[in-house]
């Protein structure tokens, strides 16, 4: 009997296909920017484009969000491994259970004692590699479901921590109750963890009221668009292949670079292995 041979099917032929930086509004999924720079090119009548993000952001942040099209999709496994820098309102004294503004705030404290030289210095204490429990409102999988499904449902799981590593983290201003940080991390870093771990060896509590990505790379906010404004130029130019970035008005040119010194940091971190996710193009919409 002769086996039959499973023959590949290979999807549309793509566009050459552009990278955005997006500024992600508050209150959208990362899964809903695609959608609608998704739903901006049908209408610009370029057809089925392949569309997809290099890095999650909760609905609760703002900020960079790269969004790829086209042949450019191939770039995002690198794009999420850049270094990603961030601006934090952090909230002492009070926790919650999703260790942001998501849930119910609980067990308030008082921290009238609070100096900010002590501030700093816990604040400071975090910078370097060191390994960080996901929290339980979170996409990690377990057992086929997602974390946050889980503690929806009202119960927890055991988790196990994961290496990443802070390259830089400072305080840039402190008015009680809250402490406004910026840090830049590395893939896989959650700040709502950070922000909670703060608030313990603080020994009062914390939680993440705001957060900004400010920076992916070379992709920084001060370039960054509203979401309306790339669905403008897309359905005035349909899809120009060009990289909206800083500089092309220069004729720079405009490769996303990943730094081979920054994935050998991964694959130590890791024990070799790199996860290599779409980011949204599969329309997998992960928390982070």
């Amino acid at each position: 009997m002769v086996k039959s041979r499973k023959v590949k099917k290979e999807g549309l032929p793509q566009p050459e296909g552009e990278i955005r930086n997006i500024d992600k509004p508050l209150g959208w999924t990362s899964f809903d920017a695609v959608a609608k720079i998704r739903n901006a090119y049908s209408r610009a009548g370029v057809g089925k484009v392949r569309v997809g993000h290099a890095g999650t952001l909760d609905p609760l942040a703002t900020g960079v969000l790269i969004v790829a099209s086209g042949k450019q999709t191939k770039k995002i496994a690198a794009l999420e491994h850049l270094d990603k820098e961030y601006e934090a309102v952090i909230r002492l004294g009070v926790k919650t259970p999703s260790f942001d503004g998501e849930s119910e705030e609980y067990d308030h404290r008082d921290i009238s004692s609070l100096r900010q030289e002590l501030i700093e210095e816990v604040i400071r204490s975090f910078e370097g590699r060191q390994e960080q429990m996901p929290p339980m409102f979170s996409a990690t999988w377990h057992q086929g479901k997602r974390l946050y499904e889980i503690a929806r449902a009202g119960r927890s799981v055991e988790r196990k921590p994961k290496p990443i590593e802070i390259f830089a983290i400072e305080l840039l201003s402190y008015q009680a109750p809250e402490v406004v940080i910026r840090v830049r991390v590395s893939k896989g870093t959650y700040i709502r963890a950070l922000a909670n771990d703060i608030g313990e060896k603080l020994g009062v509590g914390a939680y993440l009221r705001e957060l900004r990505r400010t920076k992916v790379g070379d992709f920084v906010i001060t370039d960054s668009k509203p979401i309306e404004k790339h669905c403008e130029e897309i359905l005035n130019n349909g899809l120009s292949g060009k990289m909206i970035r800083k500089g092309e008005e220069k004729g720079e040119e405009n490769e996303p670079k990943l730094d081979t010194n920054q994935m050998n940091r991964e694959n130590k971190m890791a024990n070799g292995k790199i996860e290599e996710s779409m980011g949204g193009v599969n329309e997998i919409d992960a928390s982070f």
